[in-house]
């Protein structure tokens, strides 16, 4: 079926649902049914769509136009249940039902170039609650620990292919700590030499700091310059867990000889 009418259906079941829910820091939907996972579909003008799953920073994946991005997200469940349990949420992500899709937006160019989301998903610009933002970071905390844990054990030089340039580990590393530290960060007032990336001790400092930069625009109501700050963890999330991914698909170790992306 073509997306369009796969994001038709989805959108007029949409409507006649009861809106999500939030209680101390958990999603619901209502009594005595299975939370689904709300999605934003993001469609570029030629190439790609992408799925994004914002109620858990950094499960968005994209597929070509024509595709089943949907199915593509979920084919990606296993791995991100992985870092919601590391984050302290795998109860609540094991608890979670279909894909609901509830919002439909025109990308930007990276969207076709990149495959990555550069929209901010209505949702996304609500106020959080203490406990929804402290929710957020803990995802994107799990997101860098499993970037790190990926970069520590996959082989130094990695499959040769398209996705990334053919760029080999150490090289990937310095790129998605770099573009964070670069990009990102500064969006809440934390700024520290590019170096940083190359100092595990001082990377530390920086991720601390990032978080108390997050936390102070929520207290304060600030936004992230021109992001919501809901967005901002996401794409953060989203980039350490895609390059995360990219890594063990690409691990020529021995460890790894099985590894490959969700089929």
């Amino acid at each position: 079926m073509p997306i369009s009418n796969i994001l038709a259906a989805e959108l007029r079941l949409a409507a006649t649902e009861t809106p999500l829910k939030v209680a101390g820091g958990r999603l619901s939907y209502g009594d005595g049914m299975a939370d689904p996972v709300r999605v934003m579909l993001e469609q570029g003008k030629k190439k790609r769509v992408v799925a994004c799953a914002f109620d858990w920073p950094g499960w968005d994946r994209s597929a070509r136009i024509g595709e089943d991005a949907l199915a593509v997200l979920t084919a990606y469940r296993p791995r991100y249940a992985k870092v919601a349990e590391l984050a302290g949420f795998g109860a609540e992500f094991g608890a979670t039902g279909e894909l609901k899709v509830v919002e439909r937006l025109e990308g930007i160019g990276m969207t076709d170039f990149y495959g990555l989301s550069g929209r901010t998903a209505a949702p996304e610009n609500d106020a959080m609650t203490e406990a929804e933002c402290e929710r957020k970071i803990a995802l994107l905390r799990a997101s860098w620990s499993t970037f790190d844990d990926v970069a520590a054990r996959v082989s130094p030089e990695l499959q040769k292919g398209p996705r990334g340039g053919g760029r080999d580990r150490d090289q990937i590393v310095r790129h998605v700590n770099g573009a964070e530290i670069d990009e990102f960060a500064p969006k809440v007032g934390v700024k520290v030499p590019l170096e940083t990336r190359d100092d595990a001790e001082a990377l530390r400092a920086y991720r601390a700091a990032f978080v108390e930069g997050i936390r102070e625009h929520h207290a304060r109501g600030e936004s992230a310059r021109s992001w919501a700050l809901q967005f901002l963890i996401r794409r953060c999330a989203w980039h350490m867990l895609d390059h995360a991914w990219e890594m063990e698909d690409k691990d020529l170790s021995n460890r790894n000889l099985t590894s490959g992306p969700p089929t």
